[in-house]
C-alpha cells in the first residue's frame, strides 16, 4: 500500500499535534533553506552580491525562479534597523512566503447543489493518488458529509483492489467495474448512484498514466461528457496530487496535467519525506492554482488544509 500523504486539521489553522507534525515534516526543508542562506548577513540594506548570493540560495531550497526573485526584491526594499543576522533575513521571507501562499490556501469545500459534488482526482502512478483520495475522503466524514468513491482507474487491478480496502476500511460505498473496462461506464453509475442516495461528495479514482497524453486526454474527455449528461456542473473539481519528492519535476507535472485535464486544484503529499518542501512555495508563484491540502504523515488524518502564515514561518525555520 502506498505510504505518501500529509496534511492539517479540519480547520485550516489545525491544532498543535498538526503544527507539530508540519515542525517535523518539513524540518528537512527548513535545514536545507537554512543551510544554503548560512553566512548571508549584512547591514541596514544587503548588497547587491548579498541579494544574489540570497537568491541563489533560495533557488537551490526549490522555491523556484520566479518565488526567488519576488523575495529578492522585497529584500532589497528592506532596510534592517540593525545589521542583517539570518533570524532578520528569514523573517523577511517568511513574510514574502505567507503573501505566496495565502492566496492559494484555499480548503476542497463541498457546495454542489444538487448533491454529490464530483471530484476527479488525477496523478502519476506513485503520486499516492488512492491514498490521498481516501485521506480525502476521512477530511470530509470529519466534516459530516458521506462520500462516495469511484474506482475509474481501470487499468489497474490494484488501484481497484486498494481503493476497495479504504473504502472498506472507512465505512464508504465503492463504485467499480471491471479491471480494462470503461471508466466513463464506472463514473455515470457512481454519479447516478450517488445521486440516488443523497451523497454529498462523489470522490472519482483516475488513470495515472502519462505515457500517452493523448489517450489520458481523450479517456478523461468522454468522462466528462458523461458527467455532463447527468449533471452539466460535473466535475466540480479536477484535483492533482503531486509527490513533493518530486522537485521540479512536481511543477512539469502541473503543466502537462492542466493541458491534458484542466487541473482546477492541487494536493501536495510526502512533505515529510524530502527536503523540497520549497516546491509547495514554486507550484504556488509559478501557477496559482488553488492547494487544498498538504501532507506530511502517513496516518489516515495526515492530510489536511494548511494556515499560510504558520506554514511559511515553518518552511523558514522559524515557527
Amino acid at each position: 500500500m502506498n505510504t505518501d500523504d500529509q496534511q492539517a486539521d479540519p480547520a485550516p489553522g489545525g491544532g498543535a499535534d498538526w503544527s507539530d507534525r508540519l515542525f517535523g515534516g518539513f524540518r528537512k526543508t527548513s535545514e536545507r533553506l537554512a543551510g544554503n542562506l548560512a553566512g548571508i548577513v549584512g547591514g541596514g540594506r544587503l548588497t547587491p552580491a548579498q541579494l544574489n548570493d540570497l537568491e541563489d540560495a533560495l533557488i537551490m531550497s526549490d522555491l523556484g525562479p520566479r518565488a526567488a526573485a519576488r523575495i529578492r526584491d522585497r529584500l532589497a526594499e528592506e532596510r534592517f534597523e540593525r545589521d542583517a543576522d539570518e533570524r532578520a533575513i528569514m523573517e523577511v521571507v517568511a513574510r514574502e512566503i505567507a503573501e505566496i501562499l495565502r492566496p492559494v490556501a484555499k480548503p476542497l469545500d463541498v457546495v454542489a447543489f444538487p448533491r454529490p459534488q464530483v471530484i476527479l482526482v488525477i496523478g502519476v502512478n506513485g503520486s499516492g493518488k488512492t491514498t490521498t483520495i481516501a485521506k480525502l475522503a476521512h477530511l470530509f466524514q470529519e466534516q459530516d458529509y458521506s462520500v462516495m468513491l469511484a474506482a475509474g482507474d481501470t487499468f489497474r487491478a490494484a488501484a481497484i483492489g486498494q481503493l476497495a480496502v479504504w473504502a472498506d476500511r472507512l465505512g464508504v460505498p465503492l463504485i467499480k467495474g471491471p479491471e480494462g473496462g470503461d471508466p466513463a461506464s464506472v463514473v455515470f453509475d457512481a454519479v447516478r448512484a450517488a445521486t440516488d442516495t443523497g451523497i454529498d461528495a462523489l470522490i472519482v479514482d483516475t488513470a495515472g498514466r502519462l505515457q500517452n497524453k493523448r489517450e489520458l486526454m481523450d479517456e478523461l474527455a468522454k468522462i466528462r461528457r458523461v458527467l455532463g449528461r447527468l449533471n452539466p456542473e460535473a466535475p466540480h473539481d479536477v484535483v492533482l496530487v503531486l509527490d513533493a519528492t518530486n522537485g521540479q519535476n512536481a511543477l512539469s507535472q502541473i503543466e502537462t496535467f492542466k493541458e491534458v485535464a484542466g487541473v482546477s486544484g492541487l494536493i501536495m503529499t510526502k512533505l515529510d519525506g524530502t527536503a523540497r518542501g520549497g516546491i509547495l512555495v514554486a507550484a504556488a508563484e509559478q501557477y496559482g492554482l488553488p492547494i487544498h491540502a498538504i501532507g506530511v504523515g502517513e496516518k489516515i488524518d495526515d492530510l489536511r488544509p494548511f494556515n499560510p502564515d504558520l506554514l511559511a514561518r515553518v518552511i523558514a525555520g522559524i515557527a
